[in-house]
């Protein structure tokens, strides 16, 4: 792991632990965001430095679906099969960014999902809530990254935007892993919306597709 991030300005790293799980003993990381005081976390397994792309989540904080087992969403079940899949594989890293729903906060968060319940989609509710439809940024992935010496990773994810941004910042996305987890009668609107307004790849027909280096 390198002592210094080459973009200080946006984050720093503090500290290390270790973190048992059900699935491994990981390493956990804290970064603190100069812009905002929040505290952003990394969870690593294995040897991170051979160069090999590495297996990578970027997770943002979702503190219903990750900690009180919101159906609403498949955020936790994402958060849990990603550290599952990075067990298995004996190697990769999370990236845990506190950027609560979509960018907007709990409370509006929850705002909005009284929106849904009158009817709006997660989209229109953002939007009649006067946000973007996904206000998240991820130009703290770069820093964090480089914190660990890694240029290249096999991205688990459903987000174009996430493959987008990290090749914006010179990270070589070498392959696109699907992470399509619990679809249930409580969230169907919600991954339907995400594939329709926000050009998530919902479906497993490109399954480990690699990425065009276009």
């Amino acid at each position: 792991m390198q002592d210094n991030a080459a973009s200080p300005a946006l984050v720093d790293y503090v500290t290390s632990c270790t973190l048992p799980t059900p699935w491994a003993q990981f390493t956990l990381h804290a970064f603190v965001e100069h812009a905002t005081g929040k505290e952003h976390l990394a969870m690593t397994l294995g040897d991170l430095s051979t160069g090999e792309p590495a297996l990578a989540r970027i997770h943002s904080e979702c503190l219903t679906g990750d900690v009180m087992f919101s159906q609403r969403c498949d955020c936790g079940a994402q958060l849990e099969t990603a550290l599952q899949r990075i067990a298995e594989e004996g190697r990769g890293i999370l990236l845990y960014l506190r950027q609560e729903g979509r960018g907007i906060g709990l409370v509006n968060k929850i705002r909005a999902y009284r929106l849904q319940e009158a009817g709006a989609d997660t989209v229109e509710a953002n939007l009649q809530l006067g946000f973007q439809a996904d206000a998240r940024s991820y130009e703290l992935v770069l820093p964090m990254l480089e914190q660990f010496g890694i240029d290249a990773v096999r991205l688990m994810t459903n987000n174009p935007r996430k493959i987008a941004a990290l090749g914006k910042f010179g990270i070589k996305v070498a392959e696109r892993v699907p992470l399509l987890v619990n679809r249930n009668a409580y969230n169907n609107n919600y991954l339907n919306t995400k594939e329709a307004k926000l050009g998530h790849m919902m479906t497993a027909a490109d399954e480990a597709a690699p990425v065009s280096e276009a």
